[in-house]
């Protein structure tokens, strides 16, 4: 597929098919969530991936935030940020920020990074013809995450990606793409000057 016919395809997939996912499909958009940038190469990223029975366990708390038809999906991918991986690089002589102190970042970039690599893993389910949806985690799901999963305590997931075959040829009623204009060009882009 051209990647001007993906970036028009990629859309929201709240409901899946009961077909699997083949697994040289999973590896190859996993493969590909490893080709995102990375603030000095920290690579501050983790992927917990969920299939049968574990992902039966998640769905019992996981997906609070997502209409329920995403359960129907049969894998979930949770992107995983990992502020220590960029605290211990910019650390590192060749970047002098030794006290590993946060508050000169601006923008937590193991999150922007990590929101990245979600965007390949999005983009690259629409390649290999395949549905997906992002979503977020409650607060309450993400100790049990942890616990549940054996998620290290410095592993901070960003939210979750459902993935299957959609069920659906178009947006799903109700969502914010049917009711909400996207706004226009010219409305979102300047150049030189605001």
């Amino acid at each position: 597929m051209e990647f001007q016919d993906v970036v028009r395809r990629r859309r929201m997939v709240r409901k899946f098919t009961d077909e699997p996912v083949a697994e040289a499909s999973l590896q190859r958009i996993l493969r590909n969530a490893l080709k995102g940038p990375s603030a000095g190469f920290s690579q501050g990223q983790g992927f917990l991936v969920l299939t049968g029975e574990e992902l039966a366990k998640f769905w019992e708390f996981g997906a609070s935030w997502a209409p329920d038809t995403v359960t129907t999906a049969p894998v979930a991918i949770v992107p995983l940020s990992v502020k220590n991986a960029y605290l211990d690089r910019y650390a590192k002589p060749d970047k002098g920020f030794t006290d590993r102190d946060d508050s000169w970042w601006r923008v937590p970039y193991w999150d922007v990074d990590t929101g990245m690599a979600t965007m390949l893993i999005l983009q690259t389910a629409v390649d290999e013809g395949l549905g997906a949806v992002f979503f977020g985690l409650a607060p309450e799901s993400v100790e049990r995450l942890h616990g549940e999963f054996g998620v290290p305590d410095d592993h901070d997931p960003i939210g979750v990606v459902a993935l299957g075959h959609g069920a659906e040829s178009g947006p799903s009623p109700g969502s914010s793409a049917t009711t909400i204009a996207r706004r226009g060009f010219d409305d979102v882009i300047r150049f030189g000057h605001w």
